[in-house]
């Protein structure tokens, strides 16, 4: 049967080619394909949404796989910008230190130890940052802290290779301080806004007025001797005014530190006298 078959297409195919165009077997040809032309026309119809489907999914597909390796690359730049500007910064910060450290108004009788802000305030409220630097470098709770611009505040625990350091802004921390235009002395402390100080206990027969420098007063008493050195900026009179039943001036500091996350770089102050 097969052998028939294949015998036949072969008689078929020969006298196909062997004929005249139009003859009987062309005819039949053209007739199949007219006959079968609208069903071409259909399936290409119905196939033609789906090719469009699959086309748009590919597209799409495409699309969020290249927007996907777009965003990871401008993350790595955005964050490989930012660590850039943070080591600019710090760099900054650290030539300052070093510039301060080498002034005449430096303190003479500490040795510096200069060390990374590492951590910021857990809390909206809290006033701490802790450092890379502890107990290993000779710092000691209640060493000074300060920067180029002036005092930061005081350490208040410490580890071995690290401690934490409350600011001045802090409620619980008060320093002695001295106007140094008319040498009037007080206390500053935290502020009634937050990151402002205060100059308070300024007596009323002291002149105090906007613009005046505040810097920490020091003092030595036989064995005693006040926490911060004298002389460290503390801030600028912001206001200053008294009347008739206040017993002293109410006075308005802003601080010479920036207590925010622009303070990155610190020199703790370690008193040469100190034992090893």
């Amino acid at each position: 049967m097969a052998g028939s078959l294949v015998l036949l297409s072969v008689v078929l195919i020969t006298i196909y080619f062997r004929e005249p165009v139009g003859g009987g077997l062309h005819g039949v040809q053209s007739g199949g394909a007219t006959v079968l032309r609208p069903f071409e026309v259909g399936a290409e119809r119905v196939a033609r949404p789906f090719r469009d489907a699959y086309g748009w999914f590919a597209g799409v597909l495409h699309a969020k796989s290249e927007n996907g390796r777009l965003r990871k690359e401008v993350d790595a730049y955005s964050a490989l910008a930012t660590r850039n500007a943070n080591a600019v910064q710090q760099n900054a910060q650290l030539k300052s230190l070093l510039k301060y450290v080498s002034a005449p108004q430096f303190p003479k009788n500490f040795d510096p130890v200069a060390t990374d802000v590492i951590s910021r305030p857990p809390a909206e409220l809290a006033q701490q940052v802790g450092i890379a630097a502890g107990s290993s470098s000779g710092i000691r709770i209640n060493d000074p802290v300060v920067n180029a611009d002036g005092l930061v505040g005081k350490v208040t625990q410490v580890a071995s290779h690290g401690a934490e350091v409350t600011l001045l802004t802090d409620p619980d921390l008060m320093a002695t301080a001295v106007d140094l235009r008319t040498q009037a002395t007080g206390l500053v402390g935290n502020g009634q806004g937050r990151g402002t100080l205060i100059l308070d206990r300024v007596s009323k027969s002291d002149d105090v007025k906007a613009g005046d420098l505040i810097v920490t007063q020091g003092w030595h008493y036989k064995e005693l001797s006040s926490i911060f050195p004298a002389g460290i900026p503390v801030g600028v009179v912001t206001s200053a005014s008294v009347n008739d039943t206040d017993l002293y001036w109410q006075v308005q500091v802003s601080p010479r530190v920036h207590f925010g996350s622009s303070l990155q770089s610190v020199l703790v102050l370690v008193p040469k006298s100190r034992p090893h």
